[in-house]
């Protein structure tokens, strides 16, 4: 049995063995409103339900060197809202592609040539590519990381509506095999039913 101190390894490191070893993960593609309106859409792995009365979820995203908060979470600070999608078989090709790092205020939506649909209950859009998404506004941020530096952002958010595709909500539950969902693992692979794929993430 090998043993690590965490205290031994430096962040990138800490952050491979920790990813890697917490698997598999649901992929949360999180799109949130830039401050001219644009759509901004990213993926998140750091990502779970937190409790069901209040329905939370939760989503965890790093920020950049330097401590640098990433535009999803700047958004959200800054509107109060978002919208949570399932990552699945149906859609991870596109939602890949928005992992691209782009510009401010230019859309990964677009450049994905995902398809916005109008949210309900909140302002920000989602895409109708995901079998489910959760419109959410924002209960707690909390700053994440040493004296030093903060390193992460911890949002937690309250579902205001639910909306799931008739194919995959039957009889009150989630059928599994028209969802088609996936785990991510570390690096560019995630897991699927079948068993182990790779998806080489853009630069």
């Amino acid at each position: 049995m090998k043993t690590i101190n965490p205290n031994n390894l430096n962040q990138k490191d800490n952050y491979k063995l920790l990813s890697a070893s917490v698997v598999p993960r649901p992929i949360a593609f999180v799109t949130t409103l830039n401050d001219d309106n644009s759509l901004n859409g990213a993926p998140f792995s750091f990502f779970t339900v937190l409790t069901a009365k209040p329905p939370l979820i939760m989503l965890s995203i790093l920020r950049k060197d330097g401590g640098v908060m990433k535009d999803t979470a700047r958004n959200i600070l800054r509107n109060k809202e978002y919208v949570v999608h399932l990552t699945t078989m149906d859609n991870i090709e596109k939602i890949n592609l928005t992992a691209a790092l782009l510009d401010v205020n230019v859309s990964e939506v677009d450049l994905a040539k995902l398809t916005k649909v109008k949210s309900e209950l909140i302002k920000t859009p989602g895409v109708k590519e995901a079998k489910i998404r959760f419109e959410v506004t924002l209960d707690k941020h909390i700053e994440l990381g040493d004296e030093d530096e903060i390193t992460a952002d911890l949002l937690i958010g309250r579902v205001k509506l639910y909306h799931l595709h008739s194919d995959i909500y039957q009889n009150s539950y989630i059928n599994f095999e028209n969802l088609r969902p996936i785990g991510r693992l570390a690096g560019n692979q995630f897991l699927t039913k079948d068993g182990f794929n790779e998806i080489i993430r853009p630069k």
